[in-house]
């Protein structure tokens, strides 16, 4: 958090403290003296006991309290008994009044209860909550007996009478009564410093002046003193544990001394009834101030009573259960006092459940552990009244909670105070009695394989329309004599020194983005870059070549001829219904101003037209590489930090404005696009179309904490009331990358456990896969794979095969030791995932094509279909959009079903009906024997409306036509 005084730095959290240590030798700890002069210490001491009244009746109010103060008031006073409480207090007892035993059912305490340390010195105790410090004069020299002799303003000679003020009142405030206090726990729960001349008045503007209708007043400088004002303040009505009205017959008249005056706001509990006399005020010595653990109360209307809180044991949702008052955290143990760093108070930080959220004026048992089960957590724990904490039913076990007496839990929640919301340190601990998340562990699960040693260090991976995977890197990665582009023939990794292709760049790719252009080449086009030039790069590569040939094309780019209008690092692209190239986002070069607008290629004539979006300009710059999709509207969903709308494909304004993305559990200021970095994808389409298309969005990070997120979200964004539902993962993940399988399913992979997308922005590598089958119900679609041992961080890569496989790949994220050596490196090695239905060891199905250019609707046949598990009443047919990976962003990435016949071992299948289903693009066409898929053949849909394949007509560019 922020500090008040200075933002910019950071003043701790919730529960969190930043430390600092000046070096010098810590004072030794404090301690209780056994002897003072001729004053022995008799030990700690109950007091108050059930309310039966002061073990030491008479009191006196010094400044600076210390053991010493306190004995010396008292000798002076002739008494021979001391005590000290609540570290500025300190009472006296007479002898005569009590013999020689303490009053009042005071018994002997722990020594530990009295932890409070003195006002005056602190390195000795004076007593706690109603507990003292109590020291027995040995001496036979005491004066004769006189309260007035006592510490400084310690009496004025005789009683004096007071009275609750009842007229002159400020505003419409009236007297509401004398109410006990510290029943079960104080009624007030904030103090702020002020000052001994204070009267009822001033009191209940203090209170006003902060928008509160309730005051009251409560003894301080004697009978268990508070030496100073404090003002403790709520929100609505006298808000803690348990307190009854006192009839003003009681008030009865006590020695004068400094008192002072307390704000305070809540509601009132019921408790029992009991008389205490009331104290005056130093300025209005008859004004009724309270009295120990009593509260003169004002208040503009009623003063509503509550019942004591209790647990909150009935109304919870289905199979959640109250489970008891845990003990949250493990005391610190640290050795060396050089250790500095941010903990929690008063331990290190290992909290019973990791997730917090403060609510500082609605938090409840109810609302916390329905936040925990709306994020998939299915344990959920109230503390201190206002704090929130989730996690999994195994951490309190884990991390060293156990359960306590149920009177620990003692304070109310803010947000219904009937019910109780633990207590410092501990938590009112609610679990879900069920199975939250079914993450599945298959015995298949797959396996990564090495597969070819590589010559660069990739951020943009592409399967090219010729089966080639091109790859880019950025400039000064890699090899010193990297070309920053080369070609990967899969049919010839046996032989390394002919599977790759060098391919030369112009400018740097550094952050860029592609796509594969929807033209009779299917040419892949890469926009904008790094720095200066760069940013407004315009980069067409000709796919050429096929298995076990090498192409003789290469990247075409002619700056300033052919250029954006906007330089751009990190934009995405994206292909439109209308065939044309949408360019959105970015900014203006290495982590400079934001470009907040969009552009569509090939540019339009008359001048400048980037249309400026507000909406980016205000997310910059957690809105890097913005997801892009066409709906079946043909209306565009943009998908930015932490929200998202829907886009008029034409004029490019604001359609719908969909609800925020949830982020976190507990911050949901959580981002999914870079530097935060998530994944999406749309959901698969099946014939006939009619079901909502849905976008599945996963992983991400958090601003400030860098703590990756742990789901995945999706939406409809065309149904009515579209709103995100989320699912938890198996594990947390930033810079996740996710791929869409022939099968219908989503393989994510790759990222980090923590950080953010950057160079040395992340740890914790997440080596292990899984799998995503949105065919199963909510809280079932995980399936947890296989692990590798590379870590795949920034600039890392899955690209789908023709033979079904996955290419991972990359890996940048220049992260040092702290001693200099290199922690994660470059990564030039090249994986592949055999996906469970590739690791059954079933013999693919085989098909012939001889069309591939399909108009929208149109039927077209496959023959000499083969199939060796199944028959084609089981067939399944899918097509995939060609894509380009970079950053979790897959650009152009669909997958689609659509419908089909079979007679024989012919086939014939019904394109997608329109651009809205299916923008016109390349895909990759696969069909399913069971679960094992086919080799893809590539068909391109739609045709190439918007004339790519004629531009750009500029000396130097292939143009295939359309």
């Amino acid at each position: 958090m922020g500090c008040s005084g200075s933002p910019a730095e950071e003043c701790g959290a919730g529960g969190r403290l930043n430390l600092y240590w000046s070096g010098a030798v810590p004072p030794p700890p404090p301690n209780t003296s056994t002897k003072i002069g001729n004053w022995t210490s008799l030990g700690c001491y109950t007091d108050n006991v059930a309310g039966l009244g002061r073990s030491l009746a008479v009191g006196m109010q010094v400044v600076n309290n210390t053991n010493e103060v306190c004995t010396t008031a008292c000798f002076n006073a002739g008494y021979p008994l001391s005590g000290t409480e609540y570290s500025e207090a300190w009472l006296i007892i007479h002898g005569l009044d009590c013999g020689n035993t303490i009053a009042n059912g005071g018994v002997a305490a722990a020594a530990a209860d009295c932890s409070m340390l003195c006002l005056g010195n602190s390195e000795e105790f004076c007593g706690g909550p109603n507990r003292l410090n109590v020291y027995n004069y040995t001496g036979t020299n005491l004066p004769p007996q006189n309260p007035g002799n006592g510490g400084n303003n310690g009496g004025n000679g005789g009683p004096t009478t007071v009275f609750p003020v009842t007229s002159g009142l400020p505003g419409n405030f009236s007297y509401a009564g004398c109410y006990v206090d510290n029943a079960f726990g104080r009624i007030l729960i904030a103090d702020t410093p002020g000052n001994p001349n204070n009267t009822i008045q001033s009191c209940i503007n203090a209170c006003v002046s902060l928008n509160y209708t309730v005051a009251g007043s409560e003894y301080s400088g004697t009978y268990i003193c508070h030496l100073g004002l404090n003002a403790w303040f709520l929100t609505i009505v006298l808000q803690m544990n348990a307190i009854v009205e006192i009839p003003s017959s009681t008030v009865r008249s006590w020695p004068l001394t400094a008192h002072v005056i307390w704000g305070v706001l809540g509601t009132l509990r019921k408790s029992f009834f009991s008389s205490w006399p009331l104290m005056a005020l130093t300025r209005g010595p008859s004004q009724a101030c309270g009295g120990p653990n009593r509260v003169s109360v004002y208040s503009t209307s009623k003063v509503t009573i509550l019942p004591v809180p209790t647990a909150l044991r009935t109304g919870l949702p289905t199979l959640w259960q109250y489970k008891g008052c845990l003990r949250s955290v493990i005391q610190l143990r640290v050795s060396d006092k050089s250790i500095l760093h941010c903990r929690s108070e008063p331990t290190d930080g290992v909290r019973a459940l990791p997730y917090q959220i403060i609510w500082p004026t609605n938090n409840s048992a109810l609302a916390c552990l329905e936040q925990c089960a709306a994020f998939g957590f299915p344990a959920s724990g109230v503390e201190y009244g206002q704090e929130c904490y989730c996690g999994d039913k195994t951490d309190p076990v884990n991390n060293g909670a156990v359960f306590g007496a149920e009177s620990e839990c003692t304070l109310p929640c803010p947000g219904d105070p009937t019910s109780l919301c633990g207590s410092g340190g501990r938590l009112s601990y609610y679990e879900y009695n069920g199975t939250m998340n079914l993450w599945k562990t298959p015995a298949n699960i797959g396996r990564y394989e090495f597969f070819v040693p590589g010559v660069v260090v990739p951020l943009i991976a592409t399967l090219g329309i010729n089966n080639k995977v091109t790859f880019l890197e950025k400039a000064g990665t890699g090899f010193p004599n990297s070309t920053g582009a080369y070609e990967l023939d899969l049919s010839l990794v046996s032989n390394f020194s002919a599977t790759w292709r060098e391919m030369h760049l112009k400018s740097d790719v550094f952050c860029a983005g592609s796509v594969i252009l929807p033209d009779k080449a299917g040419r892949q086009i890469n926009v904008g870059g790094w720095s200066l030039d760069s940013t407004y790069g315009l980069r067409l590569y000709t796919p050429s070549g096929s298995d076990g040939v090498n192409g003789t094309t290469d990247w075409e780019e002619d700056y300033p001829a052919l250029k954006l209008q906007r330089g751009r690092w990190y934009p995405t692209a994206s292909i439109m219904a209308n065939g044309t190239i949408l360019v959105i986002g970015g900014e203006t070069g290495s982590n400079a101003s934001p470009q907040p607008n969009l552009e569509t290629l090939p540019t339009p004539p008359g001048g400048d037209t980037v249309i400026n979006l507000d909406w980016l300009a205000r997310t910059d710059p957690n809105n890097l590489y913005p997801f892009v999709f066409v709906l079946p509207s043909t209306r565009i969903f943009v998908g930015y930090w932490n929200e998202a709308r829907i886009l008029d494909p034409v004029t490019f304004d604001t359609y719908q404005t969909l609800p925020n993305i949830p982020g976190s559990v507990n911050d949901f200021m959580a981002g999914r696009t870079y530097p935060l970095e998530g994944s999406a994808m749309l959901l698969p389409q099946h014939a006939p179309y009619t079901d909502p298309l849905k976008v599945l969005i996963c992983g991400g990070s958090t601003v400030g904490p860098a703590d990756a997120i742990d789901n995945c979200v999706s939406i409809a964004p065309e149904a009515t009331n579209a709103t995100w539902e989320l699912e938890r993962m198996p594990s947390k993940r930033v810079m996740p990358c996710m791929v869409n399988l022939p099968d219908g399913t989503y393989l994510i992979a790759n990222g980090a456990h923590e950080g953010v997308a950057g160079f040395g922005l992340a740890n914790d590598p997440n080596l292990n896969a899984v799998l995503y089958d949105p065919t199963q119900p909510l809280g079932q679609r995980f399936s947890i794979l296989n692990n590798t041992i590379v870590a795949r961080l920034y600039h890392s890569e899955l690209t789908l095969l023709p033979d079904g496989r996955v290419l991972v790949s990359g890996s940048d994220p220049q992260t040092d030791n702290p001693d200099g050596t290199v922690k994660y490196p470059e990564e030039f090695r090249i994986e592949v995932y055999i996906p469970p239905y590739l690791n059954q060891g079933f013999r693919p199905p085989e098909f012939n094509i001889s069309v591939t250019d399909w108009a929208y609707g149109g039927k077209y046949t496959i023959n000499n279909v083969k199939l060796y598990q199944g028959t084609t009443a089981n067939l399944r047919i899918s097509l995939l959009s060609a894509s380009s990976s970079t950053h979790g962003n897959s650009m152009g990435a669909r997958t689609i079903f659509p419908a089909f016949s079979c007679s024989g071992t012919t086939c014939t299948i019904t394109a997608p009906p329109n651009a809205g289903i299916s923008p016109p693009a390349w895909h990759q066409l696969f069909i399913l024997d069971g679960p094992t898929p086919s080799h893809s053949k590539w068909v391109r849909i739609g045709g190439d409306p918007a004339g790519l394949g004629n531009w750009p007509n500029l000396p130097g560019f292939t143009l295939p036509g359309v």
